[in-house]
């Protein structure tokens, strides 16, 4: 294997590589691992981000007390085993799958029970864990991503008439509006997708820089609310990072907000230096192994196999933490609203951390640390009551 250029990482950070997880070779980012018995907390990122998108708030839960894991998940940074061939088979990047990454990699350390944080896409990830196997993740705080249930099966319908399977008209009549859009996930699945980001017409790294300032509380006009439906007037009022153009590419749409110089001169949530490694790792994996969970859950299959769930919800402790300026929370009209509901039963809390957009824990590290560990606490003297 080809040696790879150090990860700067905060001190008290390493990185180590475990084989064997559900035939991956993982790459590891460990703190707290000085002494041994400590309890377990898993960290799952999202996209387009890695293990190293936690360096901030690791620190905080190791010296806590807390032994913390933060994988490259799978079609993901220095994580190897998987292949991400656009024309190749989908079900390694199904969400039951991930699960199992994510189980295999706890048992490989020798955990029986953790507790687990999910971003972005590591959010489903992480509700899924909690609802299919509770006896292990004893605890759940979600980011970013809301979690509303298990996908209900159709019930009843012995005497009613045959429904065929209909593609979801949203698409067609966002295609149709004055001002034609379509929607990022659909966007993501396209062949073209991973080619139109990894060769930017701006470069790979100033594309990362304006796609994590355009969704970030940088970025002025992000200003979330609720939306009333998904349908395709609602939708439409969604920034162009969820809602694009039609025509246009990610990078296209991202460039027309890129951060001066001075802007980016005086971030101190993601230095150039920070974003030169996420630049660094995507220019040599490319993003089509992120592209895939994106495909997997567009294509329909998704939906078909966590029914296996439905009715199902989430019993453990769980906490959602966002970025106040985040229209993640939202994008998914009703959503936020059902997890408070039906999706999680013991729900200990909902904080939109003011000042960060959707990389909430690295906008915001000291006040999510707070508030993880805030919860941690109340999570534990809930299991024990």
């Amino acid at each position: 294997m080809t040696s790879l250029p150090d990860i700067p990482l905060p001190a008290g950070i390493r990185s180590r590589y475990v084989d064997g997880i559900n035939g991956l070779r993982m790459h590891v980012l460990e703190a707290g691992f000085e002494t041994k018995g400590r309890p377990c907390i898993l960290l799952l990122h999202g996209f387009p981000e890695l293990a190293f998108s936690w360096r901030k708030v690791m620190p905080a839960l190791a010296a806590t007390g807390y032994h913390v894991l933060a994988p490259d998940q799978r079609g993901y940074g220095r994580t190897t085993g998987w292949t991400a061939n656009y024309d190749g088979d989908l079900a390694p990047f199904s969400l039951l799958n991930l699960v199992r990454d994510a189980l295999s990699l706890v048992s490989a350390f020798g955990y029986r029970q953790v507790d687990l944080a999910g971003h972005d896409f590591g959010s489903p990830v992480a509700a899924w864990c909690a609802l299919i196997r509770p006896d292990v993740f004893r605890s759940v705080t979600l980011m970013s991503a809301p979690f509303g249930g298990a996908p209900p099966l159709p019930f009843n319908t012995i005497d009613a008439p045959a429904k065929p399977a209909v593609e979801d008209p949203v698409h067609r009549e966002l295609a149709a509006l004055p001002r034609p859009r379509i929607h990022y996930q659909w966007y993501y699945s396209t062949r073209a997708a991973n080619a139109d980001m990894l060769h930017a017409p701006q470069g790979l790294h100033d594309f990362l820089r304006a796609y994590y300032h355009h969704k970030s509380a940088d970025w002025a006009d992000n200003k979330p609310y609720p939306l009333k439906s998904w349908s395709a007037n609602e939708l439409a009022k969604l920034p162009t990072y969820y809602v694009m153009d039609l025509g246009e590419t990610m990078a296209e749409t991202v460039a027309k907000e890129m951060p001066s110089r001075d802007a980016i001169a005086a971030n101190r949530w993601l230095p150039d230096s920070d974003l030169a490694f996420y630049s660094a790792e995507y220019s040599r994996t490319g993003f089509q192994g992120g592209l895939q969970w994106y495909r997997y859950g567009t294509s329909g299959m998704l939906n078909d196999e966590m029914q296996l769930f439905a009715g199902r919800s989430i019993d453990v402790p769980s906490c959602f933490i966002s970025g106040k300026q985040d229209w993640g929370t939202y994008q998914r009209p009703g959503v936020f609203e059902a997890m408070q509901g039906r999706g999680c039963t013991k729900l200990l809390g909902c904080h939109l951390v003011d000042g960060a957009g959707h990389w909430v824990q690295q906008e915001q590290p000291a006040e999510v640390s707070r508030l993880l560990l805030q919860f941690l606490r109340r999570a534990a003297t809930v299991s024990a009551s």
